[in-house]
């Protein structure tokens, strides 16, 4: 393990322990990645639990997925290594299972969930006033992550300015050119989630 290996390892696994104490990715669920290089990213582990990260339950991948020395990544890694391919710009993405999430995407039937006029939007990249639309596309849940890679990819190509995206009943991936800024994005979608899911239950 190189320096650079080694800090994003740690600085991700802090994070880790963070998610967890939230409720963001309870269990052994979730996965998180930062871009090693044009042309590798690091990716957590299959089946490590997110409140216990450490250096060693990381790994490179290739942008096609596939491991660089070893191991096995994450189940969902293509959904990390789709942004990098994708997204010069990006340099770390974070998938948690939010609560309020995984709920109001399986309540509502819609393939999009729209934010406006909320402050809270500000704290995305490019967003610079409440009077916009924030736009989060809901993919159908499912276990083929290839197929599921290629939808959001599709997706990109007709809204290539989209901040994040949710999968039905599962939870939100968020992604940023720096960790901090995907951490502050992910923080704010919660919000807008939990603020989306208590409007519902106020129309009761």
């Amino acid at each position: 393990m190189n320096s650079d290996f080694l800090a994003k390892a740690r600085a991700l696994a802090a994070t880790g322990r963070e998610l967890h104490a939230r409720g963001w990715v309870p269990a052994t669920s979730g996965n998180f990645s930062m871009r090693l290089s044009d042309s590798s990213v690091l990716v957590t582990a299959s089946g490590r639990h997110k409140g216990r990260l450490n250096e060693q339950d990381f790994l490179a991948v290739a942008l096609n997925g596939e491991p660089t020395d070893g191991g096995k990544p994450s189940a969902e890694t293509l959904l990390h290594t789709q942004l990098y391919a994708r997204l010069p710009s990006v340099n770390a993405a974070l998938h948690c299972h939010t609560p309020a999430s995984t709920v109001l995407t399986l309540h509502r039937p819609e393939s999009e969930i729209l934010f406006e006029g909320y402050e809270l939007q500000k704290a995305f990249a490019g967003v610079t006033t409440h009077e916009s639309v924030l736009r989060i596309p809901v993919f159908d849940n499912t276990q083929d992550i290839a197929a599921l890679a290629t939808e959001v990819d599709r997706y990109f190509d007709q809204h290539p300015d989209c901040p994040a995206y949710a999968i039905r009943g599962h939870g939100v991936y968020c992604w940023g050119d720096s960790l901090d800024a995907c951490c502050r994005e992910l923080e704010a979608l919660d919000f807008l989630f939990q603020c989306a899911l208590d409007r519902e239950r106020l129309r009761r």
